[in-house]
């Protein structure tokens, strides 16, 4: 009887360990997207977030309370933002710098769009590319700016890739996550930026230098196939976001094809 009682409290210690472990892997923060599928759903980042239950798709007519990461901000995101991500969540716009006439901005209901500074990409498409971060590494950048790192971590963690991302931006995003605002992550950006020798698609200025708040690891939809597309995750959801778009393409060329008799 009391080999049993032992052998209980043994299962009842893995069971509390095996516990722990899953509440550490659980954001802290609601996270977001709005996807358009301008690119190969089985290397976006973001889908696979949404697979691993880690973030929520949102729907073109579904509004935002939180910090929104979107090239429609004015302001860079900062610590002073956190407070907002805590309550409301942080969401990002995923789409392509190349498209970006095709996205609906005014349909999506934000109230607090923000913009990511000067930041290197680290995802298999665009490594090395400055402004050109997947939405893993926007949101993960964000929240490290606000001094959630444990929870960027989490995001990471998920791609074989993640740590070269901080590797490639650690002195960065230290000094960003040290200042409070988003006037003093600017001055950061620039004097960060002065002292760099620019490659020839390296901006010096906010409005420019914002690609972080867009992933775009997909731009090249002819490019290879992803280690990450097979993970043995759920298959695919239908996304709703794209379903309109297509429509919509649609009707345009009928009504050209018309047009044209």
């Amino acid at each position: 009887m009391e080999r049993l009682y032992q052998l209980n409290q043994v299962d009842d210690e893995l069971l509390n360990v095996s516990a722990t472990e899953d509440d550490r892997l659980i954001p802290k923060v609601q996270l977001a997207m709005w996807d358009f599928g301008q690119c190969d759903s089985k290397k976006c980042t973001g889908r696979k977030l949404a697979r691993f239950r880690l973030l929520k798709e949102l729907r073109v007519t579904h509004g935002f309370g939180g910090i929104v990461l979107s090239p429609t901000g004015t302001q860079c995101v900062s610590r002073e933002d956190y407070p907002l991500i805590q309550r409301k969540g942080l969401a990002v716009v995923d789409c392509s710098w190349a498209r970006l006439d095709d996205v609906p901005f005014a349909k999506l209901r934000c109230v607090a769009p923000r913009l990511l500074p000067w930041l290197v990409a680290a995802n298999p498409i665009n490594y090395g590319r400055p402004c050109q971060l997947s939405c893993v590494e926007a949101l993960s950048a964000a929240l490290i700016i606000c001094g959630d790192k444990e929870t960027a971590e989490i995001l990471l963690g998920k791609f074989k890739w993640g740590h070269a991302f901080l590797s490639l931006n650690r002195e960065l995003l230290k000094e960003y996550s040290k200042c409070e605002n988003s006037s003093e992550i600017i001055a950061v950006q620039n004097s960060w930026l002065s002292q760099q020798t620019k490659p020839k698609d390296t901006v010096s200025d906010l409005q420019e230098g914002e690609g972080g708040s867009l992933r775009s690891e997909d731009d090249d939809e002819g490019g290879s196939d992803s280690d990450e597309s097979d993970d043995g995750l759920p298959p695919l959801e239908k996304n709703f976001n794209h379903l309109n778009m297509e429509d919509e393409s649609e009707e345009e060329e009928d009504e050209e094809e018309i047009d044209k008799d």
